[in-house]
């Protein structure tokens, strides 16, 4: 592992809920892999849900092209490439395309990740197909956005980026047409404690520091058992698997 590397895993356990409950699955799902499988993280970029996991990663994003995506730090960029090449140890490659028009071959991958990016994709329904044509038989994908039964993508929360938040029986319904097995749960308690995790820390403010160090672990505690709660819940996880 990467100096990087070592410093992202000695903070992970003080890290917002999404970060930590992500994390835990994938190591879940990963099971005794021990770096043997080969996942694709759409939309990785510099996000760092699949940082030091055991695993050989092949990182997917969209080129950065917009004033929007350079304001949201989203897409990829040659810098970003470049970055990615010398922190991440578990990388194997990095592809900068749409993966609704993805060359990949089929049966490529076992797995995909794809944290809070389907939210950003208009031609969702290809999006996720090529997801399913890219995995194995019997391999899996994990997918995050936001909750759709309790956040709207309008003021006070609107994302210019967003193209749509999904029910629950909207994503479940999308993801059946292309994987005969499919979980989705709520996670991650709103309210002010997520809120205050969600501010960045800096050493040189130590209070703000603190309180996020605070607001994120107290948000842990709180979002313990809401897998059935649509109401005040922020996000929504699915699990599915490619039939063998």
């Amino acid at each position: 592992m990467t100096v990087y590397e070592w410093m992202r895993w000695l903070t992970f356990p003080t890290m917002p809920s999404l970060l930590v409950t992500v994390r835990k699955d994938m190591l879940t799902l990963l099971g005794g892999a021990n770096g043997k499988i080969r996942i694709l993280d759409v939309g990785g970029r510099k996000s760092p849900y699949t940082i030091g996991i055991p695993a050989q990663v092949t990182i997917m994003d969209i080129p950065r092209e917009t004033d929007v995506q350079q304001e949201l730090n989203l897409g990829m960029s040659d810098q970003i490439a470049g970055w990615i090449k010398k922190n991440r140890s578990n990388v194997e490659g990095i592809r900068i395309e749409d993966m609704t028009r993805t060359t990949l071959n089929e049966n490529v991958y076992d797995a995909v990740v794809s944290v809070e990016v389907i939210e950003h994709v208009p031609d969702d329904d290809a999006f996720v197909k090529n997801i399913a044509k890219v995995i194995r038989p019997g391999g899996w994908a994990y997918f995050t956005t936001p909750n759709g039964d309790y956040i709207k993508n309008e003021p006070p929360n609107y994302n210019p980026d967003h193209v749509r938040h999904y029910t629950k029986q909207q994503l479940e319904q999308l993801l059946e047409k292309y994987f005969n097995q499919v979980e989705v749960r709520y996670a991650v308690k709103t309210g002010k404690y997520r809120a205050w995790g969600r501010s960045a820390y800096q050493f040189r403010r130590p209070v703000r520091t603190i309180k996020s160090l605070i607001g994120n672990f107290i948000n842990r505690i709180e979002s313990k058992g809401v897998a059935d709660q649509a109401t005040g819940t922020a996000h929504l996880i699915a699990s599915v698997r490619k039939s063998l």
